[in-house]
């Protein structure tokens, strides 16, 4: 009788699952559609340069990674890093200069298993409409050394290469001024890789994973869009797929 229970109760639990599973099918969503996905950033990807607050917050052309972020979960925009614990997937693009109780948290979210994506430019090329000193502009050079020498690795930049749009050899990827990683003596238990000349790079860090890309051309809203999607769904394919 016990075991007869037992097999009923798995039966219903697989029956529910199953359940859940077709209404995500129906409603045209994987399941991982429906789990947050933490973005924290200073470029306009969740909201537009106007002036008008109404515009601002309903932008009336959406930008391009919105969409794109929004069919692969629910877009949960943060002011800070200091809890991330309701989180499993972070995107970190051209953020504002870390506190070191954020670099702390950020270290320690990722070491119990979070997987980051992150974008730093160490000279965004993006328009902005706002003038330089507005802290309505995108952070024009991201400064993210603590956290990076904590995973053994340093951003550099060459100022003798040329501006404008190209693509990388490596990874097919537009870039304007992009950086380069290079290691660093450090990073504790961190273990990182670089490759498509020092554009990327991919650390494990205790039970979690780091993507990052040392340019954000990648985003912009001018481009090939095409490519623009495609290079970005490989990076979110990369850095959080199973």
């Amino acid at each position: 009788m016990q075991r007869r229970h037992i097999m009923l109760a798995l039966a219903l639990l697989l029956a529910i699952g199953s359940g859940v599973w077709l209404v995500q099918r129906s409603n045209g969503q994987p399941a991982e559609a429906t789990q947050p996905l933490g973005l924290f950033t200073s470029l306009p990807i969740l909201w537009s340069e106007q002036s008008d607050l109404r515009d601002v917050l309903a932008p009336e052309n959406p930008h391009w990674a919105k969409t794109v972020l929004d069919q692969h979960g629910k877009i949960v925009a943060l002011n800070t890093l200091l809890d991330l614990s309701r989180l499993d997937r972070l995107i970190i693009a051209q953020p504002r200069p870390l506190s070191p109780d954020e670099n702390i948290a950020l270290d320690e979210w990722v070491r119990e298993g979070g997987k980051a994506l992150v974008f730093v430019d160490p000279m965004l090329t993006h328009d902005s409409a706002f003038a330089l000193g507005d802290r309505r502009r995108p952070q024009d050079v991201v400064l993210v050394s603590p956290i990076l020498g904590r995973w053994g690795l340093e951003l550099q930049f060459d100022d003798a290469q040329p501006g404008g749009l190209r693509e990388n050899a490596g990874e097919a990827m537009p870039v304007n001024l992009p950086g380069l990683f290079a290691f660093k003596k450090g990073g504790a238990d961190a273990r990182c890789k670089i490759r498509s000349q020092g554009l990327i790079a991919r650390c494990s860090v205790g039970k979690g994973q780091v993507l990052l890309v040392a340019d954000a051309a990648l985003l912009e809203t001018e481009g090939d869009r095409q490519v623009q999607v495609k290079r970005f769904e490989h990076l979110l394919d990369e850095s959080f797929g199973n």
